[in-house]
């Protein structure tokens, strides 16, 4: 049994994590992956988790641990992910509590609702093209016109990854699999070594990266593409802090 189950290999599911442990709170740590899970701290109370689930298999294994509540901190583009959560929730009538990622200023960049409108602004342009929009997002890019030619994709540094860009077609010299958030610096180097001409990024907030990634397209004088972030209701680091020091037994 645990009090809590926290979703999210995510910067913040990992400050959450570790926020548990400094306060007796024993957590349960959901993330898809065995790469997120090794992010996670090594402390007693806490217990990590890892695998891809449907909202059944969520609800199932918040009956197993009965927990008294389910903090959702998962991407803030993982809107498949969310909707299992808050299903899983109803389905096992538990508190259900998202955790909402602090926004940046987009600043000097263009702004799209979703992937048609990117790459239809990508296939209206020239030059070569720096995605950071992750792995997720990769089939979509493969309707950019020369893409194979065109698109260099940054993401993380998984074999699973990697044969995902290898078999969607992506030449293994356009592939830039690396762990971030990265600094400016960084940020700048990747657009030079790829020659972009454009820069294409989710807005991803302070946590992951984003005010360095636009940051680096201004000093390279490139053209920054942000997919703008779906819109949601929640609570904030804070508020879910203080929610979880209330648990405390």
């Amino acid at each position: 049994m645990c009090e809590l189950l926290i979703f999210g290999g995510t910067t913040e599911g990992r400050e959450l994590a570790q926020y548990c442990c400094s306060c007796g709170v024993s957590a349960a740590v959901s993330v898809a992956t065995e790469y997120g899970g090794e992010l996670l701290p090594r402390e007693k109370g806490l217990r990590i988790l890892v695998g891809r689930l449907d909202s059944d298999e969520m609800a199932a294994i918040m009956r197993e641990l009965g927990c008294r509540a389910v903090i959702d901190a998962t991407h803030p583009y993982a809107t498949e992910v969310t909707a299992n959560i808050t299903t899983a929730c109803k389905a096992a009538e538990l508190p259900y509590h998202r955790l909402l990622r602090s926004s940046s200023e987009l600043g000097n960049c263009v702004s799209v609702r979703d992937m048609d409108e990117l790459v239809e602004l990508i296939n209206s342009s020239s030059g070569s093209v720096l995605s950071t929009l992750g792995s997720k997002e990769l089939p979509k890019l493969t309707e950019v016109e020369n893409y194979a030619e065109r698109v260099w994709v940054r993401a993380l540094p998984t074999d699973s990854v990697r044969a995902l860009c290898i078999e969607l077609g992506f030449p293994a010299e356009h592939l830039i699999l690396e762990k971030g958030p990265f600094s400016l610096e960084q940020n700048m180097a990747h657009i030079k070594r790829s020659d972009s001409a454009l820069l294409v990024t989710k807005e991803s907030g302070a946590a992951g990266g984003f005010p360095e990634k636009l940051e680096a397209a201004e000093k390279c004088g490139i053209k920054a593409i942000v997919l703008a972030r779906p819109e949601e209701k929640g609570s904030t680091m804070e508020e879910i802090k203080s929610l979880i020091y209330a648990m405390r037994r």
